[in-house]
């Protein structure tokens, strides 16, 4: 905190060659970050342990958390867009954001009977809201700061995403020691301290921002109809509000929406689009479909995961929801890496196409699977599972998640005509929740109470192998039919001829779990 503001009081305009508005984004990211991260380490233990709800019925609330919290977007980055800018959606967000993470810090004497369960459950929904508002606009405040031409683009975008995995990395060792050794408010208040120190650094360096992200059309919101925007924000929490408890409502608007939205796009990819954009449409609307296998098995993280670490490895004494962070460890050291690797692999002509990547994800999810089954049986299953596979698990998730992630955004962007740009990355973000939903039903069929310690973990270990098994399978499908859909995206004759749909930052893309959203502006492209 005091090296950030240092940096943002200096004298000079400029730090490191960049605007200290970056680095103001940066700090305000890194805190919403490290108190989202901070409380999804101890999520589902906080369900489970106080709030004594069964291993099931908490990994169906953390998936609707989830995907609920990739929902919001949509709607936040909408109301900037139209009515009262980035800037102010951020900070809308952040005061949500804020009060969320401390409601959480009120805990009661626990059990479903307690009325102090519904401050939890408005503390979710203020959080699901919040992130909407937040996630969906601070990156594109930073895209805001540099001119389309400006070749420091995207090293500012490297820069930001380091900051979402710094406070990724360390929310989740910090807060996950401090809820689970000492009390839960403790770990949820550090997290909401750290939104905190984000929002005020975000409103006290509003002039370094060079009074990017305001409204477009200051005259939309006049005379007191900028509160009705707020008012509609509100609305959205009460209505997040019912739906985390009424866990169902999630998969009637998944299954709902998410339908509809993919028989429109398909309409009009049919009816009024050339053959070639039709088929680029099918490609792209392929990968989406993929990328929910991938996402249902890899946000396993913070549901079943994070409790198989907790009662069947050898932790060697390392709270379980510490290792919540080995994910954005890799990350930051492997990123760089297949930056280049495919750098380097298209200068020669060898990268693989995006759908082959896709498979190579989805495959290396599932062995990150059967590998953690091999450890566990390797060793007995009366014995803890040694630590390691947890790291290899993690690895090859990670792997995967590099393979698909940045991909995944760039293959959206390349793929859609410009007039459907961002019905497309709407689509993509709306199958991530899918996969989010998908994931707490994966990760509540793991659930065996009652059932012996021996027992329940052998019922895990079958579900991971059967979800590793397919994912398998899929992943050597995609690999298979992927020079069919290389040729639907018809690469040799896709131009650069609509100057501003190239997405900023691209390169660096995918630092983060599915970006969640992240919606960037545009470039030419150079």
């Amino acid at each position: 905190m005091l090296g950030g503001l240092f940096l943002i009081t200096r004298p000079q305009p400029e730090v490191v060659g960049h605007p200290k508005g970056l680095f103001v984004l940066f700090l305000a990211e890194m805190w919403e970050r490290f108190s989202y991260y901070g409380m999804r380490a101890l999520l589902i233990f906080y369900l489970v342990q106080h709030w004594l709800f069964s291993d099931s019925e908490a990994s169906i609330i953390y998936g609707a958390y989830t995907a609920l919290v990739y929902i919001t977007p949509v709607v936040g980055g909408y109301l900037a867009d139209q009515f009262i800018g980035q800037r102010k959606a951020v900070l809308f967000g952040a005061i949500l954001l804020t009060l969320g993470h401390f409601f959480m810090a009120f805990e009661g004497s626990g059990g479903q009977d307690d009325p102090f369960i519904f401050i939890f459950w408005m503390a979710l929904a203020l959080i699901i809201v919040g992130s909407g508002f937040l996630k969906a606009n601070i990156s594109v405040i930073v895209g805001q700061l540099y001119d389309r031409t400006d070749i420091r683009r995207d090293p500012a975008y490297t820069i930001f995403y380091m900051g979402i995995n710094v406070g990724a990395a360390t929310a989740s060792i910090i807060c996950g020691y401090l809820g689970q050794t000492y009390g839960w408010q403790y770990g949820f208040g550090l997290a909401g301290v750290g939104m905190l120190i984000g929002l005020i650094f975000f409103v006290l360096g509003k002039p370094l921002l060079q009074g990017k992200g305001e409204p477009k059309d200051p005259a939309r919101i006049a005379g007191g109809k900028e509160w009705l925007i707020y008012g509609a924000g509100l609305a959205m929490v009460l209505l997040c509000f019912a739906a985390i408890q009424f866990q169902e409502m999630v998969g009637y608007v998944l299954g709902t929406f998410g339908g509809a939205l993919v028989a429109y796009v398909l309409w009009i990819a049919v009816a009024k689009l050339p053959s070639e954009e039709r088929d680029r449409i099918f490609a792209a609307m392929f990968l989406i479909f993929v990328s929910i296998v991938f996402w249902a098995l890899f946000e396993q993280a913070g549901s079943s995961l994070n409790l198989f670490t907790d009662r069947h490895v050898d932790t060697q004494g390392v709270n379980a929801s510490m290792f919540q962070s080995i994910n954005a460890i890799y990350i930051v050291l492997l990123a760089p890496i297949f930056a280049m690797l495919w750098q380097g692999l298209g200068s020669r002509g060898l990268e693989p196409s995006a759908p082959l990547k896709f498979g190579l994800g989805v495959v290396q999810v599932g062995l990150g699977f059967l590998v953690l089954v091999w450890g566990a049986n390797s060793v007995g299953i009366d014995v803890p599972t040694p630590v390691l596979f947890i790291f290899l698990i993690y690895l090859l998730h990670t792997t995967g998640e590099l393979c698909l992630s940045p991909v995944g955004l760039s293959a959206m962007n390349r793929l859609s005509p410009a007039h459907m740009a961002s019905l497309i990355m709407g689509t993509w973000f709306f199958a991530s929740a899918t996969g989010n939903f998908a994931a707490g039903l994966i990760a509540a069929a793991t659930g065996a109470e009652g059932v012996g310690e021996e027992a329940g973990k052998q019922v895990v270990l079958d579900v991971y192998n059967t979800v590793g098994l397919y994912a398998v399978g899929i992943g050597i499908a995609v690999m298979v039919v992927s020079p069919l859909i290389k040729k639907l995206m018809h690469l040799d004759t896709l131009r650069d001829d609509n100057v501003g749909d190239d997405l900023e930052g691209q390169a660096e893309a995918g630092l983060e779990a599915q970006e969640g959203g992240m919606r960037p502006s545009t470039r030419p492209a150079e």
